[in-house]
């Protein structure tokens, strides 16, 4: 008798999953055309994330604590605006002094289109590798600045991890930014 009611839960899971496929046999109006937006199928666009419209929290971190080491700084962006659309990689300088360097996005992810609601969060990490003080490959920086895809104002924020690394100069950080991802994936 305990098989019964198993099926009977199993037959329940199957037809609430199948009332839930928006794919069916149900119908839409518009010619299905691709690209085609006319009809009630027209979909409205969604406006890119403005930094102007986001709280953004730096850290905690897991700075390199001496030269050669490796630190992570995760970046919490939470949208304090309308719906919008994150696509890409953020653009991040770092700074010290009058010389600046742009950090370079990590060659092995692929970036997603976020869409995101009032108070919804997203989240990119830093991972840099820890300079030497004095080196002449490494860079003081001072600053961090963040500008969201597609747009040039940015937003800046005390770095207060350690010297940067530099691959071949100090205006060349070894370090990488990851693309945009829901914050809590």
């Amino acid at each position: 008798m305990r098989a019964l009611p198993i099926a009977v839960t199993v037959l329940a899971a199957a037809l609430a999953l199948t009332s839930c496929d928006g794919g069916g046999s149900g119908s839409s109006s518009g010619s299905g055309k691709p690209g085609d937006t006319s009809g009630s199928a027209k979909k409205t666009a969604v406006a890119a994330c403005a930094i102007g419209d986001a709280g953004i929290q730096v850290g905690p971190a897991n700075p390199a604590t001496a030269a050669g080491d490796t630190g992570n700084i995760p970046v919490t962006l939470t949208n304090k605006g309308a719906r919008c659309t994150l696509k890409g990689f953020p653009g991040l300088t770092v700074e010290a002094g009058g010389t600046s360097a742009e950090i370079a996005t990590d060659e092995s992810a692929a970036p997603q289109e976020l869409t995101l609601a009032k108070d919804d969060t997203a989240s990119f990490t830093i991972t840099y590798v820890r300079g030497a003080e004095g080196d002449a490959k490494t860079l003081a920086v001072k600053t961090l600045k963040i500008s969201l895809p597609g747009a040039d104002t940015t937003q800046s924020f005390p770095w207060s991890f350690g010297p940067v690394a530099g691959k071949g100069s100090a205006t060349e950080p070894n370090a990488s930014v990851t693309p945009f991802q829901h914050a809590g994936d």
